[in-house]
């Protein structure tokens, strides 16, 4: 956010921090759902990439599209688990999979 907005927004009484300090969330909290964003954003991405639709993929793993679709939205009923198991799935090895959890977030156009 842009210095000049940021002081518009304190001007007018709003509060301007990050998710983590508007949930109240640890260190750690905050970094296990950097995680578990990062990884739900690379199962999207890959499975484009490889070109399989998300029946086509649950299929694989014997699951439901609709289980799918959780998991690329980053549902908080998905686990981090199926979240990996996925993305072996699509064929990432698992140093790729560290490779997800290591950069930083792309921002949606």
């Amino acid at each position: 956010m842009k210095a000049a907005d940021r002081k518009k927004l304190e001007a007018h009484g709003w509060s301007v921090g990050s998710a983590q300090d508007f949930l109240g969330l640890s260190n750690e909290e905050n970094s296990y759902l950097f995680i578990k964003i990062s990884l739900a954003h690379a199962l999207a991405e890959n499975r484009a990439k490889v070109g399989i639709s998300q029946l086509e993929l649950a299929k694989r793993m014997h699951s439901s599209q609709s289980r799918v679709a959780k998991m690329e939205a980053g549902d908080s009923s998905v686990s981090t688990d199926l979240l990996i198991k996925a993305l072996l799935y699509l064929g990432l090895e698992p140093k790729d999979v560290g490779k997800c959890v290591s950069q930083p977030l792309k921002k949606a156009a």
